[in-house]
């Protein structure tokens, strides 16, 4: 085993890890719209909405995240329109992180007690507000574990773009391997490096859970 590489090449990875935290963090805050918006549209009680939010969570949850890149990335072009590198990545893995987050978020609030609803009508709450100001803080605490997971699934997923030429950490880690001729040192970095920055949210996750739960037993 041979890292003396690192010496030479520790910022490739470096900025490699910068740009994937970069797509995933976008990522995280596009993907949690359009899964509010979708798990929103399918609970409605209008079925043209709950249709197109049903075929746009199966299509993209039943085809491969490559296919869906590529389509962003190769086919939008010949239909005239010309993206960035990293706003294809963006989209392409804030459009399939969107239908997982959508699942979720509708497992969330289907699982809120319906007597939260007949409370905030009597009230005087429209269904909006009930909505913004009962159903969802009580479903994202409910589904914060799921969130958490699904958030550390496209930091790993993130590594997908480097197909595209984006200079995350995989793309980074492929260079060092052709300049150096090592094939597995540089992998074995780039695998530390996806370590570091999952175990670091799952982490972050967790203590933001148990507050949450720690301000619920003092309510």
């Amino acid at each position: 085993m041979d890292f003396s590489f690192l010496s030479k090449y520790y910022l490739f990875f470096l900025n490699g890890a910068k740009y994937t935290i970069l797509l995933a963090f976008f990522t995280v805050i596009f993907g949690s719209i359009i899964g509010l918006f979708l798990s929103l549209m399918k609970l409605s009680k209008y079925k043209p909405l709950k249709f197109l939010a049903s075929v746009y969570i199966e299509f993209v949850r039943g085809t491969p995240i490559l296919v869906q890149l590529y389509i962003i990335y190769y086919g939008l072009p010949a239909l005239g329109i010309r993206l960035p590198d990293m706003l294809a990545g963006i989209i392409t893995l804030s459009i399939n992180s969107g239908s997982y987050v959508a699942e979720i978020i509708r497992a969330g609030i289907t699982a809120v007690d319906k007597g939260q609803t007949e409370a905030a009508r009597s009230l005087g709450m429209n269904p909006i507000m009930t909505m913004r100001y009962i159903i969802i803080p009580q479903a994202f605490k409910n589904i914060l574990p799921a969130l958490g997971n699904e958030f550390i699934t496209i930091i790993k997923e993130s590594s997908i773009v480097s197909i595209i030429g984006i200079s995350e950490l995989m793309y980074n880690a492929d260079t060092v391997r052709g300049n150096t001729a090592l094939p597995f040192e540089p992998l074995i970095i780039a695998a530390v490096m996806y370590f570091v920055l999952t175990f670091s949210l799952s982490k972050v996750l967790g203590t933001f859970e148990r507050r949450l739960k720690v301000s619920d037993t003092h309510q």
